[in-house]
């Protein structure tokens, strides 16, 4: 059917058999376009009986304005979606049986989701009901919870059991427990004097053993609101021995089986994949579990030991690039499913690879450098996952193998490395616009074997090897200045360890330091510019690879069960 002729029918009154009355304006139109794309109209025409005149019906509910741009769907299949018009156009949409500008307007919901509408849009999708986009909206609000809850006019309107609903869960996306006790406070003084007896009920769901114990008797006790209620005293004892016990102890980790209630569930974590164990390659895949603090073994298929690879995540996937066993330098790439728990063949690069250097920019992997046992590489290819297919890209202007990448800002920045004859300190940008290699300045060492992250508006260059020692520095390379700054660096000197942000920090995992692999993990806070250690991996193991994995719909698969803390 064209359409393009019918809406110019339709403009100049042509053939038209119907017209529908809206809030005292008259639209024509006609019954075969309107019947096949609206329930409510095809019932109505075929339960007429005189076709024989143009027919005129009545419909209420909806202004002439949202009933103009439903016909202007239908005919032209362009609507005219703002987000002042979506709201009354789902309802007319729904109403009248208008499912293609239904599902129009819920996409359009979905790709402008903010912290500003995302309550909203929760609310309207399980009114119509639109399961699949409610949990996408509810899933946003407990991933973007901080911003949601201090910011949106939306949440201040919610009924008391869907904020129960929100600041109860496990999924609940928050650094700082105290987070969950300001928004409380900002939903209930919203209605100060209705709302007030709430806070019996809402204080139960914040995870106060993991409150910052200053926080806690000052900003939760000395509250007014909390103070009046005596349903919330006994709580407030429990709490306020606890925390007392931990700062006397100050063993937190050892504390968290203790815990009256158990932490949070993260919205990401940090995969360790493979590496090399004290004798040989390994095939481990650990889970970092921030909140909890410990490290999972991940339950999976059976892989193959790799080590001296790269690993990456891309749409539900991670992708494990080159390396090496006891035996081959490999070309091979395995794809691991997050949801599934299993690995898959991917296709082989161009060339083998180890001591690879991978990152993720644009939906592509780039995999670049590296050493097939014979000679290094300067070549650099990139993955397509949609057509399954490596193809080359211009290659860097060092030979690098051991060296690290990172994306920042639309480019691939690759540092050090080991150029066949000695470990370097340059560093270049790879720009996909343009399919070029830019140098930048140089490193304040040489490095290789180390790791390399971007963290917040800068390129991270941590520890590695100079040619004679391991390396305990650390470096980061500001793009607008072309500069590198020190930074406090590691504990103890380390090589070949994992690397990446999570949760704000730089994290490193694992590692050569002198003679042995480490399980060792430290956290580095660029705020308070200190390293920290963390909760040791299971296994010991160096030339490993690490990646951030987020939104994982099966997250309790990666995280420490939470009756069991």
């Amino acid at each position: 059917m064209d359409y393009t002729i019918l809406n110019k029918l339709r403009l100049e009154g042509k053939l038209c058999d119907v017209v529908i009355e809206v809030d005292g304006t008259k639209f024509s139109a006609h019954k075969a376009v309107l019947s096949a794309s609206s329930s409510y109209f095809c019932a109505l025409f075929t339960s007429s009986s005189d076709e024989s005149e143009p027919q005129e019906f009545s419909v209420s509910g909806l202004s002439a304005d949202t009933m103009r741009l439903l016909i202007e769907h239908v005919y032209a299949h362009y609507p005219t979606v703002t987000e002042a018009t979506v709201e009354p156009l789902v309802q007319a949409a729904v109403g009248l049986g208008f499912a293609g500008v239904a599902r129009v307007c819920f996409g359009f919901l979905e790709a402008r989701m903010c912290p500003r509408n995302c309550v909203g849009i929760w609310g309207m999708a399980a009114s119509y009901p639109q399961p699949d986009l409610e949990l996408r909206a509810y899933r946003f609000i407990l991933r973007h919870f901080e911003e949601v809850g201090r910011t949106s006019r939306e949440f201040l309107g919610l009924p008391l059991p869907r904020v129960c609903d929100i600041v109860g869960d496990d999924g609940l996306n928050v650094k700082e427990e105290g987070v969950v006790f300001d928004v409380i406070l900002r939903w209930i003084g919203h209605r100060l004097s209705e709302r007030k007896p709430y806070i019996s009920v809402l204080l139960p769901k914040v995870r106060m053993s993991f409150l910052d114990p200053n926080y806690f008797l000052h900003n939760v006790m000395e509250n007014s609101v909390v103070k009046e209620s005596r349903e919330c005293r006994d709580l407030l004892t429990k709490t306020k021995r606890f925390l007392q016990n931990r700062l006397v102890t100050r063993l937190f980790s050892s504390l968290i089986s203790a815990q009256p209630c158990p932490p949070r569930l993260p919205h990401a974590v940090l995969l360790a994949v493979g590496g090399w164990s004290e004798r040989s390659p390994s095939s481990a895949l650990e889970s970092y579990d921030v909140r909890a603090n410990q490290w999972v073994s991940v339950a999976q298929d059976q892989e193959r030991p790799r080590a001296y690879h790269g690993a990456a995540c891309l749409g539900g996937s991670v992708y494990c690039v080159g390396g090496r066993d006891e035996e081959e330098f490999f070309s091979s790439v395995r794809r691991f499913d997050t949801a599934t728990l299993t690995w898959h063949e991917a296709a082989p690069m161009h060339l083998r690879r180890c001591y690879v250097s991978v990152a993720v920019l644009g939906g592509r992997v780039y995999a670049m450098g590296g050493f097939d046992g014979h000679v290094g590489h300067s070549s650099a290819e990139r993955y397509q996952p949609e057509a399954n297919q490596w193809s080359y890209i211009q290659p860097m202007h060092e030979q690098r193998s051991d060296a690290s990448a990172a994306a920042l800002h639309g480019k691939v920045y690759i540092c050090g490395g080991f150029n066949g004859q000695e470990c370097v300190f340059t560093a270049e940008y790879y720009t996909p616009e343009t399919d070029q290699w830019t140098m930048i300045a140089p490193m304040g060492s040489r490095r290789s074997g180390l790791g390399v992250a971007a963290y917040g508006e800068e390129i991270y260059a941590v520890g590695g090897f100079d040619g004679a020692v391991r390396l305990r520095t650390a470096e980061a390379y500001s793009p607008l200045a072309d500069r590198w700054r020190p930074v406090r660096g590691t504990a103890r000197p380390c090589s070949n360890f994992g690397l990446a942000v999570l949760d704000g920090r730089l994290l490193t995992a694992g590692g050569l330091e002198a003679f042995a692999t480490t399980d060792c993990v430290r956290s580095y806070d660029d705020a308070t510019g200190r390293w920290t250690k963390v909760k040791r991996m299971k296994h010991s193991r160096g030339a490993l690879s690490c990646c951030v994995v987020s939104d994982l719909p099966n997250i309790t698969q990666y995280t420490v069960p939470r009756n069991s803390l």
